[in-house]
């Protein structure tokens, strides 16, 4: 028997609950993996932008790149630390972005896929209620089967958190580049006001 016959006969025997569970857990999944693709090349390039702009300023630019987060903030002719700290906070914002889902996802899963675990054993005792013969050759399957729920919600939170965590630490390592341009930026515009005193 093929993986897609066990999952069709899985899917005739399971409550409409148990579907919908192993529906829901399979549109979490997807959501991880567009999450994590989308934000995976935005972060990398925004990363290596900053690193281009922080270089540049260590060999000797006086401002950040054009392409930098920073330049809007910075164009002006006395340099203001409150704007810097807004321009940066903005760009935290921007780099966390989409992991508040991830965290959710990573969070519930697990009580979705042990809700349709529960429905599924309140079925099986059900129907096994009503019948005559309750072996463990009849419960032992219908209560494995049952089972798959709560690991289908595990199998979706684990990568939900690794991918989470993941993309954090990249936007970790931008607002980081960010923040050393800022201190950078500080430092030429203190020294510019030493040189014209």
């Amino acid at each position: 028997m093929s993986a897609v016959d066990l999952l069709i006969n899985y899917i005739s025997r399971s409550s409409y609950i148990t579907v919908f569970v192993l529906l829901w857990l399979s549109f979490y999944f997807i959501v991880t993996f567009t999450v994590l693709i989308a934000r995976y090349f935005y972060l990398t390039a925004w990363l290596k932008t900053e690193r281009n702009s922080l270089e540049s300023m260590l060999m000797g630019a006086k401002n950040v790149r054009d392409d930098s987060v920073l330049k809007k903030c910075s164009s002006r002719v006395k340099i203001s630390i409150n704007l810097l700290n807004v321009c940066k906070s903005v760009a935290e914002k921007n780099a966390t972005n989409g992991l508040w889902l991830l965290s959710i996802i990573a969070s519930t899963s697990p009580f979705i896929g042990l809700f349709g675990t529960v429905v599924s054993i309140l079925n099986t005792f059900s129907g096994l209620g009503q019948s005559s013969s309750a072996s463990l050759g009849v419960i032992a399957p219908a209560i494995s089967e049952a089972l798959i729920a709560t690991a289908a919600g595990i199998f979706v939170a684990i990568p939900a958190y690794s991918v989470h965590l993941f993309l954090k630490r990249k936007a970790y390592e931008v607002i980081v580049s960010v923040q050393r341009e800022i201190d950078l930026l500080l430092s030429n515009d203190e020294k510019l006001s030493k040189d014209t005193d």
